[in-house]
């Protein structure tokens, strides 16, 4: 058999074959039966050419292997806002590396290696040290919120730019402004890194999650090398010019913090967090109607660090639930068959699983609480009993969640598991109904 193309296509077609899909301009490659043998010929289609030919390469390179279907609807869009941060960013971090680099002393003949090392070292361990405590503290949420402490770490990661940059005007404090910064970057990479894996985990269609991941880094590095061809530029401009610097700084921070908005703005998720299923429970106890994903995330909140809800404890110890025999008995009394316990107070919703608890009894436990929740803020000022809250949300669930959960099967949400922000205590009831 021949693998060349035949400038002759006498014989008749045997085959056809097709790298990618048509969406995607694939190639399309038919077989011919030409004098006893097999020849493999290139079909010829509108715009192919070296123009094509070119396209077709930069997407092997920089796209994961079978785009577009192997990669999720909104991948586009969110990897060319992803791609203009990350362009703005580096931009700035070349100016905050400039005001560093002299804040240590480089270009100063009065600087000693020893202090500069040492400061720089100094930096590093914060870091190290804030890395550690930040993945303690918050690393279960990264997977649940990705969104927001996706955004949180690019907010964060300007602070700690800023912070480098205004160092050298502050030289009693320099080494103490520096360290901070370090352990905000530290912070940054924790959370930039697991939400980014968290994002890879949605867009792979495919389980090439790998593959996404590694595209993922070579379009990073061409932002990157861009952005270091720039910055060339940029350094003769800025040298000894600080007022030009916090001007640059500041409009490449304002396209960053843009960017990165539309891009978690752009990720349409199907999987439930928290705030996505509070808004689909809430509209559809309201109206009957189910949210498309594309409708529930544009109304998901991606601002609400500080947004002063009464917050849901999910998975909790029995023990932060009930406090007195006569409160294990009313709660235990009040969960009927129900896999799952809830109480409530002045500052908190608390949920308890018990063993043996499904994926659709997180999903029954979480939309009451929610519903209590609404409640509670509703009426905090009015001197409702908190029993009488939770047994008014009990009620909302009965008439809603079995309708509910049968109109999500019937749409493109996900239901076979959620990234509800669950705790891993388990409890078992000592009694003949469990």
């Amino acid at each position: 058999m021949s693998a060349g193309s035949a400038l002759v296509s006498s014989g008749p077609p045997v085959a056809s074959e097709r790298y990618g899909s048509g969406s995607g301009g694939g190639e399309v490659w038919i077989y011919r039966l030409e004098e006893a043998q097999l020849r493999r010929q290139r079909e010829e289609t509108a715009g192919a050419g070296a123009g094509a030919g070119l396209l077709q390469l930069f997407k092997s390179v920089f796209l994961p292997q079978g785009f577009p279907e192997s990669v999720s609807a909104d991948y586009i869009q969110y990897q060319l806002w992803d791609t203009a941060q990350a362009f703005c960013s580096s931009l700035s971090g070349t100016l905050a590396t400039q005001a560093s680099l002299r804040g240590v002393g480089v270009g100063n003949q009065e600087a000693t290696v020893a202090a500069a090392t040492a400061t720089w070292l100094l930096r590093d361990g914060t870091g190290m040290l804030g890395r550690i405590l930040f993945a303690w503290r918050k690393g279960t949420k990264l997977d649940s919120e990705a969104k927001k402490w996706r955004l949180f770490a690019d907010v964060l990661n300007d602070v700690a730019m800023f912070m480098e940059i205004l160092a050298p005007f502050f030289p009693a404090f320099f080494l103490l402004i520096v360290c901070s910064a370090g352990v905000f970057k530290s912070i940054v990479g924790v959370a930039g890194g697991a939400t980014r894996a968290a994002l890879t985990v949605h867009q792979a269609r495919r389980d090439n999650m790998a593959d996404i991941s590694a595209k993922d880094g070579s379009q990073e590095t061409l932002v990157n090398l861009a952005g270091l061809l720039v910055s060339l530029l940029l350094i003769s401009l800025v040298t000894e010019n600080p007022t030009l610097t916090l001007l640059l700084f500041s409009l490449f921070t304002v396209l960053h913090l843009v960017s990165n908005f539309k891009a978690v703005r752009s990720v349409v998720m199907e999987t439930f967090n928290e705030a996505r299923l509070d808004v689909v429970w809430q509209t559809f106890v309201r109206s009957g109607e189910i949210l498309t994903p594309r409708d529930a995330n544009a109304k998901e909140p991606v601002f609400n660090w500080f947004s002063g809800a009464v917050p849901i404890r999910l998975g909790v110890k029995l023990q932060e639930l009930v406090h007195s025999p006569e409160e294990l008995e009313r709660v235990t009394r009040a969960r009927q068959d129900k896999r799952f316990l809830i109480a409530v107070d002045n500052s908190c919703v608390y949920v308890c699983l018990l063993l043996g608890a499904s994926v659709r009894d997180e999903f029954e436990s979480m939309c009451q609480a929610l519903s209590l929740r609404k409640l509670l803020t509703q009426r905090k000022k009015d001197k409702h009993r908190h029993w009488d809250l939770v047994e008014e949300s009990k009620s909302l669930l009965e008439r809603h969640f079995d309708s509910f959960m049968k109109s999500l099967d019937e749409t493109r949400w996900e239901t076979s598991r959620n990234l509800l922000d669950w705790d891993e205590w388990r409890i078992r009831l000592k009694s003949k109904s469990n």
